[in-house]
């Protein structure tokens, strides 16, 4: 067959069909499955990837949900998982070893950063921090002992635009392996393994999903590396559920037509946020006015979904915006179909010190808007009448 676009991958890219003819990938609520001797049992258990075992490693739904992801991002294998961040702990486990040496942007989710600063230290795994700003610093901050760099791009809650490319050169001239977190992109609006990422990661309950409904992550790339993520999660447990695959498969369907939504009124709203009095500076990627906006046009689609905007008035500000919102959803997600404002100082990277919400970015007044699929003036009128007061 030949090469297909990107929407109908997504829909066309699907199990075959059992003996019923389904014309829609059918649900498979099955623990386990049975072998019909006990030779073959014996040689399923001697190469498990030939066919389903036991649901918590390999299952339909999660195998047809992880072949769509992969042929998304150009990966050669993956490995799917119960959340978000059950992706990232699960695969920097499989990969480092006590006494190595991580390399990380300063700015990344706030779970993503307790986990590098107060979990894996205990195992004497230590990390090095480099400011999104300052990527030539990377080269300084390699050790003989480093086995990965890490990075999010655009970043969270600040969606600052890292230069995918350079990290590609880097990693490949230390030999190190590249971990791209492509959460906020999509492998819609990005796909980091052509730029030179070994890896990618997504939280699969934000954008992919789309909708507010399940938990789910996962992690594509090189099939030596999937390999070893494979057999520690085989062994561990954090697998995803063969319902949550089959909705986010099924989501995926849709993910071109909600993201290009998405981005037109994030971008439509970021545009009018500028013009507020009551706002000191507004970024999202496709603004010309963001620092890395050439950038962010050579590596993504679109803009993405998330703005970042901070307010005249500091941390005090930010609450009161957030206590005014009248319409938009106050909740710990993004990527729904309904808007949703956080205040990140004080929710997401609370647990932070001072100097590392500075470091990353994140300032008391800063507000991150996750723009949904409502009609942009009635966002607008919402987050208007909230600046207000």
């Amino acid at each position: 067959m030949p090469k297909q676009n990107f929407e109908t991958d997504a829909i066309r890219c699907q199990l075959e069909r059992t003996q019923f003819q389904e014309h829609s990938t059918p649900l498979y609520l099955t623990s386990s499955y049975v072998f019909d001797n006990a030779e073959e049992m014996r040689a399923s258990f001697a190469d498990e990837k030939d066919r389903n075992i036991y649901s918590r490693y390999s299952n339909p739904n999660t195998s047809e949900f992880i072949e769509k992801i992969c042929q998304m991002e150009h990966a050669e294998a993956g490995f799917a998982f119960a959340s978000g961040m059950a992706a990232v702990f699960s695969t920097f486990a499989a990969l480092l070893d006590t006494g190595d040496h991580i390399v990380c942007s300063s700015s990344i989710f706030g779970s993503t950063q307790t986990m590098l600063n107060s979990i894996f230290p205990k195992w004497n795994i230590a990390t090095s921090f480099f400011n999104v700003n300052n990527l030539k610093d990377i080269e300084s901050l390699i050790q003989p002992n480093t086995k990965l760099i890490y990075a999010e791009s655009p970043t969270n809650p600040g969606v600052d635009i890292l230069d995918l490319e350079y990290l590609g050169k880097i990693a490949k001239k230390h030999n190190v392996i590249l971990i791209i977190d492509n959460c906020f992109a999509t492998p819609y609006l990005q796909q980091p393994i052509p730029f030179g990422a070994d890896l990618v990661i997504h939280s699969a309950t934000k954008l992919l999903d789309g909708q507010g409904r399940v938990l789910g992550g996962i992690t594509v790339g090189k099939s030596d590396l999937i390999h070893k993520i494979y057999l520690f999660a085989r062994n561990t447990g954090p697998a995803l559920s063969p319902f949550n695959a089959w909705v986010l498969s099924k989501s995926l369907e849709t993910l071109a037509v909600r993201v290009d939504r998405h981005c037109e009124n994030a971008l439509h709203v970021a545009k009018v946020l500028e013009s507020q009095p009551q706002i000191k500076r507004v970024k999202y990627p496709f603004l010309n006015s963001h620092p890395q906006h050439e950038l962010a046009k050579k590596q993504m689609k679109h803009g993405g979904n998330v703005i970042a905007f901070e307010l005249k008035g500091g941390l005090e500000a930010g609450r009161r915006f957030l206590d005014a919102i009248q319409l938009l959803s106050l909740t710990a997600n993004l990527g729904d179909t309904r808007t949703i404002v956080s205040h990140p100082a004080s929710t997401t990277h609370a647990k932070l010190t001072d100097e590392q919400r500075a470091t990353a970015g994140i300032t008391p007044g800063m507000i991150r808007i996750s723009v949904g699929l409502e009609h942009p003036e009635d966002v607008l009128k919402d987050v208007l009448q909230a600046l207000k007061q």
